[in-house]
């Protein structure tokens, strides 16, 4: 093998090592922050225990289902279903749509219908709390 045969191999052995390097650098990075952001998340108490739940369960925050079915108020249940239906029946397969959205659109949904639920549950606890006087 001549010199700079191998000067050049050396080169391209290097570069590729310092992207891989890089890529595992911003992995690392990146799953830091997803564990403090699941920390953050159940750090709240129940409720946030709850949510942080949810969001493992659908695979989707709920600002992100918010985003999806275009709603800002999740107690806004007439345009919720308006939007989650509209946006489900235009996704249909068979009408040329993507099962992939249409999969997303049920899941941001889902997601939504969890936080009304999970709502629902930390309020009915303390309705209980207070009527039964004081913590438990």
């Amino acid at each position: 093998m001549s010199l700079p045969l191998a000067k050049y191999l050396a080169q391209i052995i290097l570069a590729g090592t310092q992207v891989v390097g890089r890529a595992f650098a911003r992995a690392v990075k990146q799953e830091y922050a997803a564990s403090q952001q699941a920390a953050k998340n159940a750090g709240g108490g129940r409720h946030g225990a709850r949510k942080a739940a949810a969001d493992t369960v659908s695979g989707m925050t709920l600002q992100e289902a918010k985003q999806v079915l275009n709603v800002a108020d999740i107690n806004d249940t007439e345009a919720l279903l308006k939007n989650y239906q509209h946006l489900f029946d235009v996704n249909d397969k068979s009408k040329g749509g993507s099962l992939y959205l249409q999969s997303k659109v049920f899941r941001a949904k889902e997601r939504i219908d969890m936080e009304i639920q999970n709502l629902k549950t930390t309020q009915s606890e303390k309705a209980r709390k207070s009527s039964s006087g004081g913590p438990s």
